[in-house]
């Protein structure tokens, strides 16, 4: 028995994951549809992740994707607390040190919310 238990925890993670990477690829071709140039997904840093980092002309956005199947556990947006926003400025800072050509750009978080077909973006977040 435990080990249907592992299946089904091993499955819906996979389903969950999946799901994830559904919402980020929807907000990459959100952000291609409108200008912007993709210039890193799923970034690791150190120990963190920068889902999207991406440009157009002086503007460099760093993004945090959220998903939810349903919007009775809240939106997606309301899953990035303080200390997220710290990680992901601290990520940032280490991604745009290793990339001196880009300090000059205007730079921005951005969170972006994948509810069903639904995209909402937060611009300037935090």
């Amino acid at each position: 028995m435990l080990s249907l238990r592992r299946r089904s925890t091993r499955a819906g993670r996979a389903s969950h994951l999946a799901a994830g990477q559904a919402a980020e690829r929807r907000a990459r071709l959100y952000y291609r549809a409108r200008g912007y140039r993709i210039l890193a997904s799923n970034a690791r840093v150190g120990r963190s992740e920068i889902d999207l980092i991406v440009r157009r002309g002086s503007q460099l956005i760093f993004c945090e994707v959220k998903m939810r199947s349903r919007v009775d556990f809240g939106y997606p947006v309301e899953m990035v607390g303080q200390e997220k926003q710290r990680r992901l400025r601290q990520a940032a800072s280490l991604w745009l040190a290793r990339r001196p050509e880009l300090a000059g750009l205007t730079v921005s978080f951005d969170i972006v919310g994948v509810h069903g077909r639904q995209i909402e973006r937060i611009p300037n977040a935090f």
